[in-house]
């Protein structure tokens, strides 16, 4: 069997910040990132796990539009957007690898419904906005807003992924030879309830879901690919520089933005310190980035 890949594509590698969030869009880039992965996929058994911060956030706007109900929860937003995004994915990929069966699979993570991100939200999520319109929508909706880079964006919780409950069900895809596509949008947060388990109002991160998964599958390598082409050190000023290579300790030296490659680089010393070799870089650098071309590889 081939050595096992892991790799993450961020919502906002997929729906960039600043474009219109069309399928048109979305499409766009989705047929980029089928690209590398079917190349990708001729040497690695392929897991995908994708974002969808700009998605969901994008489908919580939209469930404001029909106020004759209560708007649905996040984590059915989260799994209405893992659905369409993992379509999309499986489609072109399916058209790329026309002798390979592609799956997508709805992922439920377990999470503790206690975890202190429910009282500290800081997950990006939806469009971007100026200042103006997110003072609106703030007071409007009752949200939490805080700055992206250049823009505002909504934030909400994002519990740590505990337990990949559909497991079982990914390990079985992979035997038999089968791309899959799982815990989509880090995966549907769910927590343990009298009975069996409930959904939780949150959005996990999946570039921790994919390193949960990357551990728990024993890969070889965990590719994370971004809108940005590297770890950057001083990002924004004159003396930004990229990191080609580092270690877990080098990489615990810096503080990276919670809200963008802060998750990116502790999921990425998380699984280098497991023992396995991770990397980050752009979205249509994924070949050139697993070969330690491009992007940052984070060992031991």
């Amino acid at each position: 069997m081939k050595p096992i890949a892991v790799v993450a594509l961020g919502g906002n590698a997929l729906l960039r910040r600043g474009d219109a969030p069309s399928f048109d869009n979305q499409l766009a880039n989705i047929k980029v990132a089928a690209k590398a992965i079917a190349e990708i996929a001729k040497e690695y058994q392929v897991a995908i796990v994708h974002g969808n911060g700009p998605q969901v956030g994008l489908l919580a706007l939209q469930n404001l539009a029909y106020d004759k109900v209560s708007p649905y929860p996040l984590d059915v937003l989260g799994a209405e957007s893992e659905g369409m995004i993992g379509y999309m994915l499986a489609q072109e990929l399916q058209n790329l690898m026309p002798e390979t069966q592609v799956a997508s699979l709805l992922t439920r993570i377990e999470v503790d419904a206690n975890d202190p991100s429910m009282l500290d939200p800081s997950k990006f999520v939806g469009p971007v906005y100026n200042e103006e319109e997110a003072g609106i929508l703030a007071e409007a909706n009752n949200w939490i807003m805080k700055r992206d880079g250049e823009f505002v964006r909504r934030v909400v919780p994002s519990p740590k992924p505990i337990n990949i409950l559909d497991k079982v069900s990914i390990d079985t895809l992979l035997a038999a030879g089968q791309v899959v596509i799982c815990c989509g949008g880090g995966g549907i947060p769910v927590c343990r309830a009298e009975v069996g388990y409930q959904g939780v109002e949150g959005v996990i991160d999946k570039d921790l879901s994919a390193t949960l998964l990357a551990k728990q599958l024993n890969a070889d390598k965990l590719l994370i690919l971004t809108d940005a082409d590297a770890v950057y050190l001083d990002w924004g000023t004159n003396n930004q520089r990229a990191l080609r290579k580092a270690t877990p300790t080098e990489l615990n030296e810096y503080d990276f933005p919670a809200g963008s490659m802060g998750p990116k680089v502790e999921a990425a010393t998380d699984f280098a310190t497991f023992g396995g070799r991770a990397y980050i870089g752009a979205l249509e650098e994924g070949l050139e980035v697993l070969a330690e071309r491009a992007g940052t590889c984070v060992s031991m």
